[in-house]
């Protein structure tokens, strides 16, 4: 009969093709998306272990009319196959290419935006309250992973959910991880229903909890007995999910397509809240990524046939000249602590968490709790360093403000992940934390240049009393030719120049260097600056350059507004200075994936842009 993925070409095809074939149908997709994604590389392990589920949901429902909001969205791969997406994948998350994420403006069949964790719930739920607003029929679906319902946001939303009064499925993608193994008590509690007495019993407690629900309970439990072969243990013991006005269902075999159709299909039929507990495994029907999913949550291109070496592409980045520093002072100072969210294999604290497991916090998704946990920690008088990406940064801004920087306490946010991070396009860039946190006060923000000025701002830290942020890029460490005293506050004069001065900020500063070999090569030679303080402003440095230059370039990779460049040109203002300001950032919008290298060209930032905008000046 040929191949099965070839008859889906666009939305509700899957439910026109013979329920029969589904496994097989399961099998191809697998094909594809190891043959692709080894290609182009992405979100691989997640994908491998929502296959069924996202077979039984579209098999359950009719797009773009019903509306699935995947909770992170890095597990959508099937649902963009599904919706006619295939000939896409060959330039998933390339440069104008596929979004590996679900993004409204690329279908229809994308009901919401995602990349964040934790999301799902509230999305759905208002998009549900809607539909109850407006009189609809539409079915609406919430999938988080059972990392992701750690969140703050997530624990929020379900207390909202009884609110409802009408049919709201939530899927319980449950595979025991979120990028790493998940932590906290929701994670033991979903542990205990997973292996719960009676998830291998199909009796009378069964019955007695389908028969409680309203109006549909006497039907289900009729179609329960007919059904040969149905999941066992259909219901477990659930107080809290029932506390919360929420009807639980499961644990169910996630790789089950007919038992799963079966029972969305009853669900869909139950007028108030459902939460469907789906057991599944990351990574399944690739032996590498079961054995191990973290290294296969996201991956670069690889070779099918011998898989992702731990040391694949391995150089020393700025991520483990960070851990690594950590872990030597704190055999140093017993003060040190070590936090994150979720990320310990990300940020490099696994290597933290083996030489002192009793310092190390992983508190889960919950950058929130995890920045005021780190300021209970500081006000007590213990050194934290928390370190988190940029982008989930953001999560958090009011816990910095308030519960750090208004007592003024010594966190050391440690900010991996910024600037442009490439190919997981808007909601990953690192491009937002300068504009949030310089406007914070007490906050000391440090741009280091390459890998010996972070090591060297890792050991300043500690004699820095408030809050104080250290911000580095994604990727191979530079290393500086030039290298100066850490002065607090001070920014780093590398060459001394004419006319035309260039300040570069952090990962800039290797861009920036490279468009000034050209320029020599063209007989000009501006002064290039290493701003590294970002905060506090180094307002003698940049009077002394306004007196001596005609033409001041900044060039940082992150907002233009709110961003260094524009604290230059206020200064500038301010001080009624004679020079003219110039800033290269990154204008009033969302930045796409692509490649890191085609992101700077086409934003207009690379060494070749810098080069162009100076000899402009200097000419």
């Amino acid at each position: 009969m040929g191949k099965i993925l070839e008859k889906i070409n666009k939305p509700n095809d899957v439910r026109r093709i013979n329920k029969k074939y589904y496994n097989k149908l399961a099998e191809e997709i697998r094909d594809f998306l190891l043959e692709n994604v080894s290609s182009t590389g992405g979100h691989l392990a997640s994908n491998l272990g929502a296959v069924e589920l996202t077979i039984a949901l579209h098999a359950t429902m009719k797009f773009p009319k019903d509306q699935i909001v995947w909770d992170v969205g890095h597990q959508a791969y099937t649902h963009k196959l599904l919706t006619g997406r295939r000939e896409d994948f060959a330039n998933m998350r390339q440069l104008d290419g596929m979004s590996g994420f679900p993004k409204r403006h690329e279908s229809n069949c994308d009901s919401f935006d995602t990349g964040h964790s934790s999301t799902s719930i509230s999305a759905a739920l208002g998009m549900a309250t809607a539909r109850k607003l407006s009189g609809g029929k539409e079915k609406i679906v919430a999938v988080i992973g059972d990392g992701a319902l750690t969140g703050g946001m997530a624990l929020e939303a379900l207390n909202n959910v009884s609110q409802l009064h009408k049919n709201f499925i939530i899927i319980l993608n449950d595979n025991n991880m979120s990028i790493s193994e998940n932590v906290g008590a929701m994670s033991n509690y979903l542990n205990k229903l997973r292996v719960g007495e009676r998830y291998n019993e199909f009796k009378e407690d069964v019955e007695q909890s389908l028969s409680k629900i309203p109006h549909v309970g006497n039907t289900l439990v009729k179609k329960v007995k007919n059904t040969k072969d149905y999941v066992k243990g259909l219901l477990v013991d659930s107080n809290w999910f029932d506390d919360l006005g929420i009807t639980y269902i499961g644990p169910v075999d996630g790789h089950n397509i007919k038992q799963m159709i079966k029972i969305f299909d009853s669900a869909f039929k139950i007028d108030h809240p459902i939460l469907i507990h789906v057991k599944t495994i990351k990574g399944k029907g690739y032996q590498p990524a079961e054995e191990n999913p973290s290294l296969y949550h996201g991956v670069g291109c690889f070779d099918l046939d011998f898989g992702v070496k731990a040391s694949q592409n391995k150089v020393l980045s700025y991520t483990d000249v960070f851990s690594k520093t950590l872990v030597k002072m704190a055999e140093k100072d017993k003060k040190i602590v070590a936090i994150t969210a979720a990320m310990p294999d990300g940020t490099g604290l696994n290597r933290f968490y083996e030489r002192f497991p009793e310092r190390f916090f992983d508190v889960g998704i919950a950058e929130e709790h995890g920045v005021t946990f780190a300021a209970g920690l500081a006000a007590k008088g213990y050194k934290p360093y928390i370190s988190i990406y940029s982008s989930f940064y953001q999560r958090a801004y009011d816990q910095i403000l308030h519960d750090v920087c208004l007592q003024n306490l010594p966190v050391r946010l440690i900010i991996d992940r910024a600037g442009l991070v490439g190919q997981d396009g808007e909601t990953h860039q690192g491009v937002f934390d300068i504009s949030f946190l310089s406007a914070m006060p007490n906050m000391t923000i440090i741009a280091p240049k390459d890998m010996n000025e972070l090591i060297a701002a890792l050991h300043f830290a500690d004699s820095v009393e408030g809050p104080l942020a250290i911000r580095f890029g994604r990727g191979k460490a530079y290393v500086s030719e030039k290298n100066s005293e850490f002065v607090y506050g001070k920014s780093e004069v590398m060459e001394q120049g004419k006319k035309a001065a260039v300040i570069a900020v952090g990962g800039m500063v290797e861009e920036t260097v490279n468009a000034v070999e050209l320029l020599k090569k063209d007989g000009l030679t501006p002064t290039l600056v290493n701003a590294r303080f970002l905060k506090p402003f180094d307002g003698d440095l940049i009077s002394n350059l306004a007196k001596e230059h005609d033409y001041i370039l900044v060039v940082e990779e992150g907002m233009k507004q709110g961003g260094y460049g524009q604290m230059v040109q206020a200064y500038i203002e301010e001080k009624q200075l004679d020079t003219f300001v110039e800033v290269m950032a990154i204008e009033d919008r969302f930045v796409e994936h692509g490649s890191v290298p085609e992101l700077r060209e086409r934003l207009g930032m690379d060494a070749r842009s810098i080069y162009n905008k100076v000899k402009e000046r200097m000419l």
